[in-house]
């Protein structure tokens, strides 16, 4: 598999809060996180940055190749950064510090996924889009339940209010699952600066384009800077081989 990484401030923002990397374990297997941070100035940053290095250099030092045991580590590992950074943002500097959470295991023909908030993971196949997770939003949260039409969350003055972050007092609810990938597949895990500014049929024309991973991925970043750039960006963009495949 081929991986490409892009974080950007985009246009309006001061700092950035989004925080992505990736790191491979002793069995040669590799982990994607990214994260969008949220409370003050430094709070958000540094709750991004946090969890995606602490889950980071946990994974690195695991030797796992089992779906089973990389779902209880991902349940594990996340819980527990949900804890300590709800306990660091008790205090005064990081009142109220969070992050959404997308940590991405490429295993052979499979990727294996936990996700919390509103960053999004998606399968690009055959020349459609397929959204992998569903955001833990309150605009999401009415549109499943029918007091929202799609269009309507687009334009919803709540539509940034998250429902399940890292950092939060309760337990949280992660969403874990498992996705076959096929060869010529592309994974696009971004955070919401991407995919509230860009349409997928326009990240699905970008992607589908012939040029190489690294400019795909820039090229996502741009286009989001072109439409008005209101967040941070930041995308993974991971292209499946025919290696990758039995």
């Amino acid at each position: 598999m081929k991986i490409a990484l892009q974080t950007d401030i985009g246009l309006k923002r001061s700092n950035n809060q989004d925080f992505i990397n990736k790191y491979t374990n002793k069995s040669d297997i590799v982990l994607i996180v990214l994260a969008d941070g949220m409370g003050g100035h430094r709070a958000g940053n540094i709750a991004s940055e946090m969890a995606v290095t602490d889950l980071g250099c946990s994974w690195v030092n695991t030797d796992f190749t089992e779906l089973s045991q990389i779902r209880d580590w991902m349940f594990e590992t996340i819980e527990a950064e949900n804890q300590k950074i709800y306990e660091l943002g008790q205090t005064d500097d990081y009142k109220g510090m969070g992050t959404t959470i997308e940590a991405v295991v490429l295993l052979k023909d499979v990727a294996i996924f936990a996700h919390v908030g509103d960053s999004r993971i998606g399968l690009i196949r055959n020349g459609s889009y397929q959204l992998l997770t569903s955001d833990h939003s309150l605009v999401n949260a009415l549109v499943k339940a029918g007091q929202l039409t799609e269009e309507e969350a687009a334009a919803h003055p709540q539509k940034n209010i998250i429902t399940q972050s890292v950092g939060q007092a309760a337990p949280l609810e992660i969403d874990v699952a498992v996705q076959v990938l096929e060869e010529g597949d592309y994974l696009l895990i971004n955070s919401d600066g991407l995919t509230n500014m860009v349409s997928n049929q326009v990240i699905l024309d970008i992607v589908m384009e012939e040029t190489s991973l690294e400019v795909k991925a820039e090229a996502l970043v741009e286009q989001a800077n072109f439409e008005g750039g209101l967040d941070n960006i930041t995308v993974a963009l991971v292209a499946v081989e025919s290696e990758a495949v039995r």
